[in-house]
Order: structure tokens, then C-alpha cells, then sequence
């Protein structure tokens, strides 16, 4: 049963109770007294929120509740919400956050931003489409790639966690998990998901314990920073062709202060529960190549199931059981780790499609893509889509650099292998050292071991590369690279051919089957 503990006050035309909200909430639709043209007032209501749609803006007054995890039950406290709500997500979307609003005069006569004593605050918001947040719409690819982006450069913009502070400890790590499983059975019927429940609390400990260590290191590393908190699909719109979080958290500076893989976690997630699998892993993806934040893979399945069961727990506060256990099941399937994640290297000469290759695979796979190009430059301080301007054999292209990236591509598969994903990394892989490098890490922890060897005839290979020229690619290669690639590749030994999977790019038929044929051998 949901407790409230409610601010009373002394004077009656105070709203400081739910039946006096409700009032509010009433005489407000009513009066339309908002200064602007309304027709009709509309509502929407949250577990902690009732938005007022009146004409172009809307009016977002707290509910006078506690619920463990927020407490509206003073005035102050929601007016300092208020102004905390419009501050942080002006950082996000500035155009959508007008300010905060005093209500005066009476709980039955309320008059906006007049003069007297604020009964009560409302944020003022300029309205978007009801159908315009990514939960309501089809998503295409190239708005998840837009989001990803957005999301790494907002992370790289917000303050860093200071050192010694309580924010993203691992304390605030275990409270908040464990939260969402106290708060459910508050909320659900004892036999609702009682045995889900107790196998993912007992889960959510032992991954707790075993990546204590690594949370440490995150924290210490600047991984934790003032996020927007509640990034699932319900709370991006696309205004203008462009994704827009809005509605972060702003009542809770623990669950805002939280590692960036925490807050990746959750639209992640989000996707996965509206059935956007190959979205989901497309969204982890770009985010990934953005930041190069391979290391965060370690903790990413105990925050995708953190994720599902705090959604879990707000359907529970809200009685919808149907969600509730929607997400639980979720949160059950995301937590079966894989014990022999698969590992798949790409082989081929520039311009053969191992990119497009791999992009497609990490979608059926549930894989992370690394790929060499990116890591390359961002080892060198260069953007992606710069191009490094230099010679064959010289600067960033030197054996010594050269191998620099192999080592790094090795040290980053081999942290998402541990965080139980599967993982392609995309490179040439012309040389048999560079391949064993691989293979020997596969055996050592345990994961299946595939070669994707691309190939396309060479006059195609040559017209793409050109064609490359003009474009804001990673790959830096040419006609020039590629004809000493053609001198310089090594074959494959009979255990390396065993091993492999060709693919024909050329061939759409054969790039299909080819997908399927590594699936199977990481199945098998």
C-alpha cells in the first residue's frame, strides 16, 4: 500500500494535500488562467506530476507525495524542484523549459504569476506534439545515430563527480539497485513476480560484489558526471528532425550523479522493451564509437537490468501490473549472462565492406562493434571523419602505430568479452599475427572464435575508395593503400580457414547467408 507522509498546513487554502492538489488542478482548467489563448485545458498525470496542456505551453505542478525516492511534501521543496527542473534541462532543451511560475491567491480561485504569496509553482513549458517522443514513433536509424551523438557530447559538456564525494560510490550504487525491489513489493500483491523478484535481487548482489572493484575505478576515472537521470524513450521528442531529451531528473541528485554507462543503460533498455533490438544495439554503438568508452561494457548488463526493474517499479507504484511484469521479464532475460560470448574479426583489404559488414552483424549478434579506424585516430587526438593527412607508412600509419591499435583493439574486445557481449572488431586483419593475437584471446576466455573474410572484386574495391575520398570517413584509405595491402597480405593457415566465414559484399544473397553462417558457428 502506497503511504504518504503530507505536509499540513495550517491554512486550508494550501494545497498541501493530495484532495487539495486535485482541487488546484481543477479550479486551474477551469479558470484558464494562464494570460494566453486556451480553448481547453487537458491533463496528464505521473506518479509524482500533474501537467496542465492549455494551449501552446504546458504547466507541470509536483504532487505533494513521498515516495521513498522523491519527496513533494512542502512547498519549498517543490519550488526549489521547480527551479531545479528548468535549470539542468535547459541543458538539454532549452527551447522547451520557459521557467517557473508562482500560483497565487486560493487552492479554488488560483491566478498565475500574479502578485501575493505562491500557493504553489508550476514549470512552464512550450508544448510539442503528443506523438513526438521516441516511444511513440518509428524510429529510424539516423535519428538513433543523431541521439548517440547528442548523448556523448552532453556527457563530455556536464560536471565530473568530484573525488570524495558521495555521488556514484558504490554504496549509492547498491541503495538505488536495492531500492527498486523494496519499492515493488510495497507496491505489488506478494505473489506478483515474488520469485522473479527474489532471483534478480539475489542476482543484482552477487554482480554488485563482483564489479565493486570496477565501479571504484569508474569513479575514480571521471566516469561519473550530472546526467540527465532518466533517459528512456518517453522522455526524447524529435522537434525540428532533431531528438531532444527533456524531463531529466532533478529531484534527486543521486539518481542524476550516475555513471554515463547508467545513463546509456537506460535507453538501451528502453529500446529492447519496445522490441528495437538491432535500435538498441545501433544506439549502444554509435554511443560507444563517440566516446570510446569500450571499458563501461563491464558494467553495462548490471545497469540494463537496474534499468528494466526501475521501470519495473514505477508500473508497480502506478498498478500497472501488466508492465510491471513486461519489465521484470526483461530485467530477467538481460540478466543471463552468456559464458562463451562469441568473438568475431573481420580480414580483408580496404574498401571490401567489412564496416557495412560488421554494422549488420552487431544487429543480429547483440554484439559491440569496434572498429580500428576510429580507435586509430582517437589514440592520435583526430577526429573520426578527419582525415589524417598522411603519407603511406608515415605518422599514425607507421608499423609502430600500427600495432598500438592492435593492442588496443585487443585490450577493449577483451573488457566487453568480460562484460559477457559478444564483440566484432573491425580491421584488415592482413597479417597472421595480427589474427593469432586474436584467436589466442579467444581461447583464453572462453568465447567462440570466428574470421568474417570480406571480399569484392578489385576494381570495385578501387572505385569505392575513390569515391571515399570526398566523405567523412574514418578510413583513410586509397588506391595507394590498397595496391600495397595487395603486396603485403598474408594468407590463411588451415586452422585460420577453418575458422572463417567468406563473404561476397558484392552479393546481397551471399551477405545475408554469410550472416547467418556466423551466427550459426557462435551458436553452435
Amino acid at each position: 500500500m502506497l503511504t504518504l507522509r503530507i505536509e499540513r498546513d495550517p491554512r486550508a487554502d494550501r494545497p498541501g494535500a493530495p484532495a487539495e492538489h486535485a482541487r488546484l488542478v481543477d479550479a486551474l482548467r477551469a479558470a484558464r488562467p494562464f494570460g494566453h489563448p486556451v480553448l481547453r485545458v487537458e491533463t496528464l498525470e505521473t506518479h509524482i506530476s500533474t501537467v496542465l496542456l492549455a494551449g501552446e505551453f504546458a504547466y507541470k505542478l509536483k504532487k505533494p507525495v513521498d515516495l521513498g525516492f522523491v519527496d513533494f511534501t512542502t512547498l519549498e521543496k517543490r519550488r526549489q524542484c521547480c527551479e531545479d527542473e528548468v535549470r539542468l534541462n535547459r541543458r538539454t532543451a532549452p527551447q522547451l523549459y520557459l521557467g517557473v511560475v508562482p500560483i497565487v491567491g486560493s487552492v479554488d480561485r488560483p491566478v498565475l504569476a500574479g502578485g501575493g504569496e505562491p500557493i504553489e509553482y508550476a514549470v512552464k513549458m512550450r508544448r510539442f506534439a503528443p506523438n513526438a517522443t521516441f516511444d511513440a514513433l518509428p524510429i529510424l536509424p539516423h535519428q538513433i545515430d543523431a541521439l548517440a551523438a547528442l548523448v556523448a557530447a552532453f556527457h563530455r559538456s556536464v560536471p565530473v563527480a568530484a573525488p570524495g564525494s558521495d555521488y556514484g560510490t558504490p554504496a549509492q550504487i547498491r541503495m538505488a539497485a536495492l531500492d527498486n525491489f523494496r519499492q515493488s513489493r510495497m507496491h505489488v500483491d506478494e505473489r506478483a513476480g515474488a520469485a522473479a523478484l527474489a532471483r534478480l535481487e539475489a542476482w543484482t548482489q552477487r554482480e554488485f560484489e563482483r564489479l565493486t572493484p570496477t565501479f571504484e575505478e569508474r569513479l575514480r576515472r571521471g566516469f561519473v558526471r550530472e546526467c540527465h537521470g532518466d533517459l528512456h524513450l518517453g522522455n526524447v521528442a524529435l522537434i525540428d528532425g532533431r531528438p531532444v531529451p527533456f524531463d531529466c531528473i532533478e529531484f534527486s541528485a543521486p539518481l542524476r550523479w550516475i555513471d554515463v554507462i547508467n545513463e546509456v543503460a537506460f535507453t538501451v533498455m528502453d529500446l529492447m522493451a519496445h522490441g528495437d533490438r538491432n535500435l538498441a544495439l545501433r544506439f549502444l554503438n554509435a554511443y560507444l564509437e563517440e566516446t570510446g568508452d569500450y571499458e563501461g561494457v563491464a558494467v553495462l548488463r548490471f545497469y540494463l537490468v537496474y534499468r528494466a526493474m526501475v521501470r519495473a517499479k514505477v508500473a508497480a507504484i502506478q498498478r500497472r501490473r501488466q508492465s510491471f511484469e513486461r519489465y521484470l521479464r526483461l530485467a530477467e532475460e538481460l540478466s543471463a549472462r552468456r559464458s562463451d560470448p562469441g568473438l568475431v574479426i573481420t580480414c580483408g583489404l580496404s574498401g571490401s565492406g567489412k564496416t557495412t559488414f560488421a554494422r549488420a552483424l552487431a544487429g543480429s549478434l547483440g554484439a559491440v562493434h569496434i572498429r580500428s579506424d576510429v580507435e586509430r585516430k582517437r589514440m592520435h587526438g583526430i577526429h573520426a571523419g578527419a582525415r589524417a593527412q598522411t603519407a603511406i607508412g608515415t605518422g599514425i600509419y607507421t608499423l609502430q602505430a600500427t600495432a598500438a591499435t592492435y593492442e588496443r583493439l585487443t585490450r577493449l574486445a577483451r573488457s566487453v568479452l568480460l562484460g559477457g557481449f559478444p564483440v566484432i572488431v573491425d580491421a584488415t586483419f592482413l597479417r597472421r599475427s595480427e589474427r593469432q593475437t586474436f584467436r589466442d584471446l579467444a581461447r583464453r576466455i572462453g568465447a567462440r572464435f570466428v574470421i568474417a573474410r570480406c571480399e569484392a572484386p578489385l576494381p570495385a574495391l578501387r572505385a569505392r575508395l575513390l569515391a571515399r575520398e570526398g566523405e567523412h570517413d574514418a578510413s583513410d584509405a586509397t588506391p595507394a593503400v590498397l595496391e600495397r595491402q595487395l603486396t603485403n597480405r598474408e594468407g590463411f593457415m588451415p586452422a585460420e580457414a577453418e575458422a572463417a566465414v567468406t563473404c561476397d559484399t558484392l552479393d546481397r544473397r551471399k551477405v545475408a547467408q554469410a550472416l547467418v553462417d556466423v551466427e550459426n558457428r557462435l551458436a553452435a
